[in-house]
């Protein structure tokens, strides 16, 4: 899953990034609302955290300016505001949910990922395919109750394939949520990831789609074009 945090204050910025690129996330940022606002309607994110205080162009107007154009990743308001004027006014720009700064780091995580979900259809934090399950608040990744060991980019690309379980998920846009902007993106190493991951779950769990991309399903489902 790929997200980008909008945060003018340096130090805060870098400790969301360095935590959620270790619970897995591609992680791009930016310093300003200017920033912000170009890299959310230019690259494709499963989320957003966003600073309502930033420099430049205000997080309430990035925010409306998002949905003016369309943009519908889920946002999570981050602020030191915390009245309840602030929160209403966050919430009708078009955010999904609001934090109030100081914050719980696990909280903050636990809140995003479940707007990943919700955004994707899946209500539990557990998402499951057949007897493979993929538990987002460990990380963990079992196949039929046995633990399987996955490295970070299997796990990205797993997982975001089991986000969207039962739709054909192109090439483009697997790099587009598994990598974070700086990344050298290299379509071929998607299939090296395929290939790994059907080997340590399956050689039937991903399917190709020739031509279309890639499809994790049910065993009993088949797979459904995407939106």
């Amino acid at each position: 899953m790929r997200v980008l945090i909008v945060e003018d204050e340096p130090n805060l910025r870098q400790q969301l990034s360095n935590t959620l690129t270790g619970a897995g996330y591609a992680v791009d940022t930016a310093s300003d609302g200017e920033e912000g606002h170009f890299l959310g309607s230019t690259e494709q994110y499963d989320a957003i955290i966003l600073d309502l205080g930033l420099p430049e162009i205000d997080g309430l107007t990035v925010l409306d300016r998002w949905r003016r154009e369309g943009r519908t990743a889920p946002v999570l308001v981050l602020t030191a505001r915390d009245s309840w004027s602030d929160k209403v006014a966050g919430l009708d720009a078009g955010a999904d949910d609001y934090v109030a700064k100081p914050f719980q780091t696990e909280e903050l995580i636990a809140r995003l990922r479940a707007l990943i979900r919700r955004a994707s259809g899946n209500a539990s934090a557990e998402l499951t395919a057949g007897d493979i399950r993929l538990d987002t608040r460990s990380g963990k990744v079992t196949k039929a109750g046995d633990p399987v060991k996955l490295t970070a980019q299997e796990y990205k690309l797993l997982s975001y394939l089991l986000h969207h379980k039962g739709k054909v998920v192109s090439r483009t846009e697997l790099i587009e949520h598994i990598y974070d902007q700086d990344f050298d993106r290299d379509s071929n190493t998607i299939e090296v990831f395929v290939t790994r991951i059907r080997k340590k779950l399956g050689a039937d769990v991903i399917t190709t789609i020739r031509g279309l991309g890639y499809s994790l399903d049910d065993p009993s489902g088949a797979p459904a074009a995407a939106d």
